[in-house]
C-alpha cells in the first residue's frame, strides 16, 4: 500500500526586502518550505547585485510552500498584508526600487482569483488610506537567492537591519497572528 503526501502548493511573495518577509513566513504554521529568490524579470539567474541595481526588472521575494490544509492562501495574503506597506510603488520604508515592489505572483488561476479578491476587500475596506499597489502577475523567472540570503534573520538576529527593521515585522506578526505561529 503506497502512501503519499498531502498536496501542497506554492505562492510566491514580494512584500519589500526578502529578510523581512522570510522571517515573518519561517514562523507561519502549515508553511513548509520558505526560500528567498528573485522572479518576473528579464534577466536569467540574476545576481543580488544585479537585482539591487534595478535594472533586471525583478523583485526580491520568498517562494511558499504551504500546506491548504493547514492554512488557507487567503490567510497567507491577510498576514502578507499586515505585514508590509502594499500601498507603497516600489518601496518599503527605506527600501526604494522597482526590486522592492509588492507582488504576488501565483502558480495557478485558482490563486489569482483569491489574490484579487483579497485586494478588493481591502480597498472596499479603507484599512489603507492610499490605494493598495500590490502587482498580481503569474509566476514569471524565478531563481533562488544566493545561500547568504536563506535563513538570514535566523542567523543574523543581531545584525543592525535585522534588530531595527525584521525583528518588529516578525514580532508585529506574532502579536496580530498568535494562532498562527508555529510551536
Amino acid at each position: 500500500m503506497s502512501t503519499s503526501s498531502p498536496p501542497t502548493e506554492t505562492i510566491v511573495l514580494g512584500g519589500g526586502c526578502f529578510w523581512c518577509t522570510e522571517a515573518v513566513f519561517d514562523r507561519v504554521q502549515g508553511v513548509l518550505d520558505v526560500e528567498s529568490g528573485y522572479c518576473n524579470g528579464q534577466t536569467v539567474n540574476p545576481t543580488y547585485e544585479q537585482v539591487c541595481t534595478g535594472r533586471t526588472g525583478h523583485a526580491e521575494v520568498v517562494k511558499l510552500e504551504f500546506d491548504p490544509a493547514q492554512i488557507s492562501l487567503r490567510e497567507i495574503l491577510e498576514i502578507f498584508f499586515v505585514v508590509h506597506d502594499p500601498t507603497t510603488l516600489n518601496r518599503q520604508g527605506n527600501d526604494a526600487g522597482t526590486q522592492y515592489r509588492s507582488g504576488i505572483y501565483y502558480t495557478s488561476d485558482a490563486q489569482k482569483q483569491v489574490a484579487q479578491e483579497v485586494i478588493r476587500e481591502i480597498g472596499a475596506s479603507k484599512t489603507y488610506s492610499s490605494p493598495v499597489v500590490t502587482e498580481v502577475a503569474q509566476l514569471a523567472n524565478y531563481s533562488a537567492a544566493e545561500a547568504y540570503h536563506q535563513d538570514y534573520f535566523l542567523n543574523n538576529p543581531n545584525q543592525g537591519y535585522c534588530a531595527f527593521v525584521v525583528g518588529p515585522k516578525v514580532e508585529k506578526f506574532q502579536k496580530t497572528f498568535a494562532s498562527r505561529v508555529k510551536a
